[in-house]
């Protein structure tokens, strides 16, 4: 695999702009941000794809990135016409998708985020042909956390968040098993009129905003196949403080989804959150009534020792006692992570008295005509183009090109 040469993009006249030849097929969703250590790579992955017969678009979305993520990515796009840098000023991922699926030409729409390593070099076509030969309206894929080059702690990481224990135990994700699913939890791939008809992701999410798009595309009635040929490998928090701050994350959204859609709500979500007003709370409960302090002692003492024995199980199994010394650390901040998640949206609920979102109360939600779509596309090409000129005029020594028109019918 030959990656392209990242190096500061010349000025590019939007003038001599090329676009993929013929009619688009699959539109690839990329939502970035910070990705300079993994962008080019996966990039590349996308783009060494092995199709025939159809044409392929790659979107990627930046949210305001500090580092070389951008520069990464106008290289690439200079000489590969079928990338387009687009932005992204609310730097939310659902921002990022909706801005992507406005702007996309596709009939399939496929998200694969900027840390991702994509296995196969037939990913694309085997997506395509899952649609054409399930039709169904949506397709997941498995995301194992195995990348190449995984510190201890990461193998730690991705060996707990594919156990029972530290994992929603109503997720696809990490099953390896050609079947119809629920899309709640797995779908990643869409056709065209799935945004068409309920609309597109909720931006008033910062996490989860998947769970609950795909929580609309079940209650609509559509249809979502899980294809284990699809899996993509994702990149596991290399430290305990970013685990942390992603379980609680998680644990947020996860309120905010059963706030929005009470028949989501499991009380498997909730448990993080009654662990950690155990920890918190039960010492000074159990001042105010000693008789508790056994009980509290003997729940205490049956968590370390499920911990302890999951820990132990996994480690033998996979002949690491690196592992097993890791994964009770690993399993509690997960599980104290997502508890304190939940929460902190549930006090922010409370003392802001901020009402739950509901359904359909914004355009989001609801569907986006298929003409609608069309004219954000071809309009957004002209954007794209003035977007080009002002990066263009902000790099010392560029010249300034001037603008091609365009009908816009």
């Amino acid at each position: 695999m030959t990656f392209v040469q990242v190096e500061p993009p010349p000025a590019v006249d939007s003038s001599t702009r090329r676009e993929p030849p013929g009619p688009v097929q699959v539109t690839v969703v990329m939502p970035v941000r910070n990705e300079q250590q993994h962008i080019a790579r996966t990039l590349q992955q996308v783009l060494d794809q092995r199709h025939d017969g159809f044409d392929v678009e790659v979107l990627v979305v930046d949210g305001r990135s500090t580092d070389r993520t951008r520069e990464i990515v106008r290289c690439v796009a200079s000489q590969r016409p079928e990338v387009r840098l687009l932005d992204n000023p609310h730097r939310l991922s659902s921002a990022a998708r909706n801005t992507a699926v406005r702007h996309g030409r596709g009939e399939y729409f496929v998200i694969i985020d900027g840390h991702c390593e994509i296995p196969s070099q037939t990913y694309l076509s085997d997506l395509v042909n899952a649609f054409e030969v399930t039709g169904a309206d949506c397709i997941g894929r498995p995301q194992p956390l195995d990348v190449t080059g995984a510190t201890p702690f990461q193998a730690a990481v991705a060996a707990a968040r594919s156990s029972w224990l530290g994992h929603h135990p109503d997720s696809f994700i990490y099953t390896h098993e050609l079947q119809t699913v629920p899309a709640a939890s797995v779908a990643v791939a869409y056709r065209r009129r799935v945004f068409e008809r309920i609309g597109l992701f909720d931006e008033r999410f910062d996490a989860c905003e998947d769970c609950e798009f795909n929580h609309r595309v079940d209650r609509a009635g559509m249809r979502c196949v899980l294809d284990p040929r699809l899996a993509v490998k994702y990149q596991p928090r290399g430290s305990l403080r970013g685990l942390f701050k992603q379980m609680a994350r998680y644990g947020r959204g996860r309120l905010r989804l059963a706030r929005k859609h009470p028949a989501s709500a499991s009380w498997k979500s909730f448990l993080p959150a009654v662990f950690v007003l155990g920890v918190v709370a039960g010492p000074a409960f159990c001042l105010l009534a000693p008789a508790f302090w056994l009980a509290y002692f003997a729940a205490a003492g049956g968590y370390v020792a499920v911990l302890l024995a999951a820990s132990a199980s996994i480690g033998w199994r996979r002949r690491q006692l690196r592992l097993a010394a890791w994964l009770p650390l690993v399993f509690l901040t997960i599980h104290f992570g997502a508890g304190v998640g939940v929460l902190s949206e549930l006090a922010i609920a409370l003392f802001n008295r901020t009402p739950p979102p509901r359904p359909d109360e914004t355009s989001l939600d609801r569907a986006a005509a298929p003409q609608e779509l069309a004219d954000f596309s071809l309009a957004s090409r002209l954007a794209d183009d003035v977007t080009q000129l002002d990066d263009n005029a902000r790099r010392p020594g560029s010249a300034r090109p001037e603008l091609r028109r365009e009908r816009l019918g």
